[in-house]
């Protein structure tokens, strides 16, 4: 683990990724991310200290959020980010705003979504889709079938419903593995996709 003073450690346990340990296929994902984003994510390297641990995650990242699915992939990382504002989580808010910023080509959306997603200048689907993800996320005993039906008039399938509910879910899930070990993201993300 690097020097906690020097602000680009991976996270608050002393568990070191274990590269060696994992297969052609988590070897090959690691190359690949190097390879296009120019870094390995630091949830990949916390990953990393399991192999299994490390194909789980990805599969499921990967199944969620970069193959096609009912959702857009920004609607997908706009969840991302406002459940992550919700938890008041560092790490999420940082890589998923860059995503956010990347995907929509606005400098200023990931931001707003951050601090405040009601105030973003939004469409009537990515409201519907924030204000669902916002109430699963903040009081989850709450959620309804009136709730469901809201998204129901404005005619999102029940595979859209479920689409958003699974991405909110994954990072009320992932937002408190970062949390609990106050995980660090990346420091180029702090400027990716900024003009």
């Amino acid at each position: 683990m690097k020097d906690k003073e020097e602000n680009n450690y991976i996270w608050d346990l002393d568990i070191e990724p274990k590269l060696d340990i994992l297969d052609e296929e988590m070897t090959r994902y690691i190359e690949v991310c190097k390879e296009k984003l120019g870094m390995v994510p630091n949830v990949i390297l916390a990953n990393a200290s399991d192999k299994e641990r490390l194909k789980n995650f990805v599969n499921f990242y990967n199944r969620l959020m970069m193959k096609d699915g009912f959702l857009t992939k920004l609607e997908r990382e706009m969840i991302a980010v406002v459940v992550s504002s919700c938890n008041k989580c560092f790490y999420c808010l940082i890589a998923h705003g860059a995503a956010v910023r990347q995907l929509s080509n606005d400098q200023v959306l990931g931001d707003e979504l951050m601090i405040n997603y009601r105030s973003a200048s939004l469409s009537e689907r990515q409201r519907l889709i924030l204000d669902f993800s916002y109430k699963l996320t903040e009081t989850p005993s709450k959620v309804e079938n009136s709730d469901r039906n809201i998204l129901r008039k404005a005619n999102f399938s029940d595979e859209e419903i479920l689409e958003i509910v699974e991405v909110a879910s994954f990072f009320n899930m992932s937002n408190r593995i970062a949390v609990g070990t106050d995980m660090r993201p990346n420091a180029e993300y702090h400027n990716m996709a900024r003009k």
